[in-house]
């Protein structure tokens, strides 16, 4: 298993927004953190973010381009690899792929290059957005797919 693989056996736990507007399923026993309504889930390099916003726009691949990748684009390590319609269980939506360098490692100072899959959907006012994020090389395929296929509307 490569550094940022999450186990085949991983056990996933139901996660609902404060507001109750959605629900997500993330991997049990990760790390949460919560600040000003965005919530984190977090082991080792990998992670799973969730906010959510009041929108009326729908998602569109344009507007994440230009406007929904604002928080890292600044970053020097990221590297924009795609943006495109993604439909997942959750409806239609966009998908943001690219990479980005991880925090230090607290120990050793170490930083990891990461692949980062960013969902955006909208549904009856408002927009989820769900980042997920991982060691690049990992074999993150069917947990990811686990995770964003997850997604429903509470409402």
């Amino acid at each position: 298993m490569e550094p940022g693989d999450i186990p085949d056996n991983q056990v996933f736990v139901a996660f609902q927004s404060a507001d109750g507007t959605y629900s997500v399923t993330v991997p049990e026993g990760w790390a949460r953190t919560e600040t000003g309504g965005v919530v984190v889930f977090t082991d080792k390099y990998n992670s799973v973010t969730t906010s959510s916003t009041a929108s009326t726009a729908v998602a569109a691949v344009d507007d994440v381009k230009a406007n929904g990748l604002t928080d890292v684009s600044s970053d020097p390590t990221f590297h924009l690899v795609d943006v495109q319609p993604v439909t997942r269980k959750a409806g239609e939506g966009v998908l943001a792929t690219y990479e980005i360098g991880s925090a230090p490692n607290p120990v050793t100072g170490k930083k990891a290059l990461l692949a980062v899959e960013r969902y955006v959907f909208n549904h009856r006012g408002t927009t989820v957005v769900l980042t997920l994020s991982g060691a690049k090389g990992a074999d993150n395929v069917d947990p990811w797919k686990v995770v964003s296929d997850s997604l429903t509307w509470n409402g």
